[in-house]
């Protein structure tokens, strides 16, 4: 797993690791050892509901460890020459004959509803590094489409 981070992506993901492992963690255990004070541990609900946010919190620091290690660290500088992270174009649907403005960003930052598309997804791959007049193929699951891209705004 290789992700494409910007170094504010980066700070998020270590500052939220570190709150999980200190701050949570000690919230934790103090819920564990209030919970464990009721009695039988088999039937207490609220025992296995703070095993159950342990268990959850420590697949989160594993998930923040393992994004943090792998991640590519880019810069979010925009080169207003090509299409890069934090890049804004207007492109053009050529099948469809529809217009959009689309917003590369990191996979942390995406939100398909406002077209703000990682760079790691299909569109964002085909758009990546390319330039103002340039058509590129997009293989997306579902086929095959073109693009143009009209602007870099």
């Amino acid at each position: 797993m290789n992700n494409t981070l910007t170094k504010e992506n980066l700070r998020k993901l270590k500052e939220e690791l570190e709150f999980r492992m200190t701050t949570k963690k000690a919230e934790i255990a103090k819920e564990k050892l209030v919970a464990a004070a009721y009695g039988d541990r088999s039937e207490n609900a609220e025992y296995k509901e703070a095993c159950a946010n342990y268990r959850e919190n420590d697949n989160r620091i594993q998930y923040l460890m393992n994004m943090i290690s792998t991640a590519t660290i880019v810069d979010d500088d925009i080169d207003k020459s090509a299409l890069g992270i934090n890049s804004k174009a207007k492109i053009k649907f050529i099948d469809d004959d529809f217009e959009d403005v689309v917003t590369l960003v990191t996979t942390m930052d995406l939100d398909p509803e406002n077209m703000r598309i990682s760079i790691e997804s299909d569109l964002g791959k085909a758009l990546s590094g390319k330039k103002v007049g340039d058509i590129v193929e997009v293989n997306a699951p579902a086929g095959k489409y073109s693009v143009e891209i009209l602007e870099i705004l």
